[in-house]
């Protein structure tokens, strides 16, 4: 069984990272609470290679570093 984590957690561990988490388990305004660490990487692309590869039932996308600041994020 895969260790469930909480948020402060997985910032500690995977800093600057880009993960998948599984079953995240979410606030009232959808941040991360906990989850389990399904995949981590620096490079965005392959998070979302192994996502499709491995294909979660109920997961999420998390980057733990600080966005730049002419970044724009869309939901």
């Amino acid at each position: 069984m895969k260790e469930i984590l909480s948020f402060s957690e997985i910032k500690k561990r995977y800093d600057a990272e880009w993960l998948l988490i599984g079953d995240p388990e979410t606030c009232d305004d959808f941040s991360i609470k906990q989850g389990v660490v399904l995949w981590h990487s620096k490079d965005r692309d392959e998070v979302y290679r192994k996502a499709r590869e491995i294909r979660p039932n109920h997961s999420a996308i998390l980057y733990t570093g600080k966005l730049p600041d002419d970044v724009a994020v869309v939901l």
